[in-house]
């Protein structure tokens, strides 16, 4: 049996420029995770999650409840894009696979699309899981090109818009530091990916919506177009997102947590400005207001759904719990580590 768990992951500053050249900081957190567990098998079977591949319901108000909670899109799909991938991928690469097969299951806490990467979880917990049960070392799937695997799951199998800053930091684990520079990532088709000691980074906590969020793909599509089509504002825009990365690993390193704070405010204003607030969304920028009005710097952690923020201590965390709570919001410590 080969038994595989992968974090939820925050980004503490830079996104979305992972997916415009830019670069980015990302904590993988123990709060949240996503595991899997694969089994030697006569036939190849994945099994569904009764929860989250539901396909019976006690009546239509129970699948109402269990659509609007969980959202249309389970586990399933993942796995089966991701096995189809593996396959083709080593087929490809002439990596020789034995002919075992297997029975696959998944389970996950991470709350659905609010932006702590729990798609690119199970598909990252898999690959692993994969790999190990076929024998498929580092020497056949680099570590810096297993994000660039894991991405391709989701943007060739699946049709997601998405960018390689959470399948890094899931893959790499930790504290991980990233710069997508384009030249390079033209020439070699990653970036330069620095793991960050995690004790450096200060007190967190997250604060969260109830029901599933948007679809990060779809949040990102229009500006992408954008991008690629040479747009002057989403380009400076992008680049300013880049060097607040670079100014927050030096906040960071040096232990300046009052510079860590602003930088992350300044992030989300940036990210604003980029998207506009119809696409922020009233929930959304309720959240960051609460933060900001009990001096807390906040910003997304992802595309959407949860802010992430700084607190001083125990007494100002209990506090911000209570603001959340009271507006119906969900509420965490974040817990580093996340290897």
């Amino acid at each position: 049996m080969i038994e595989k768990r992968t974090y939820a992951r925050v980004g503490l500053m830079g996104n979305p420029s992972d997916g415009f050249y830019g670069r980015t900081i990302s904590s993988c957190i123990d709060n949240f995770y996503a595991e899997v567990r694969i089994d030697e098998n006569k036939s190849l079977i994945i099994k569904r999650h009764e929860v989250f591949d539901a396909n019976e319901f006690q009546s239509l108000d129970d699948l109402e409840s269990k659509l609007g909670r969980n959202g249309y899109y389970g586990g399933l799909r993942l796995i089966q894009a991701t096995c189809k991938r593996f396959n083709q991928y080593c087929r490809e690469m002439d990596i020789k696979l034995d002919n075992r097969n297997f029975v696959v299951e998944y389970n996950t806490n991470i709350p659905r699309q609010i932006g702590l990467a729990g798609s690119s979880a199970i598909i990252v917990s898999l690959t692993k899981g994969l790999m190990d049960f076929y024998k498929v070392t580092e020497h056949d799937i680099p570590s810096e090109l297993l994000p660039n695997f894991v991405l391709s799951v989701e943007t060739d199998e699946l049709g997601i818009s998405a960018g390689l800053q959470d399948r890094v930091v899931q893959c790499y684990g930790g504290t991980v530091y990233m710069d997508f520079d384009k030249s390079r990532m033209q020439d070699l088709g990653y970036g330069i990916y620095e793991h960050l000691d995690s004790k450096l980074v200060p007190k967190l906590f997250l604060a969260y919506f109830n029901s599933s969020g948007k679809n990060s793909g779809m949040i990102h599509s229009s500006v992408k177009d954008k991008f690629n089509q040479g747009d002057r504002e989403i380009t400076e825009k992008m680049k300013k997102l880049a060097k607040l990365t670079l100014d927050a690993k030096d906040a960071l390193i040096k232990g300046k947590k009052d510079r860590l704070g602003k930088l992350m405010d300044m992030n989300f204003d940036l990210r604003r400005e980029i998207y506009g607030d119809d696409v922020i969304g009233k929930d959304n920028l309720k959240m960051i207001n609460t933060a900001r009005k009990m001096d807390a710097p906040a910003k997304f952690p992802g595309s959407g759904g949860a802010v992430v923020g700084m607190y001083e201590d125990y007494e100002h965390l209990i506090k911000l719990e209570k603001a959340y709570a009271d507006q119906g919001y969900k509420f965490a410590r974040v817990e580093m580590g996340g290897v």
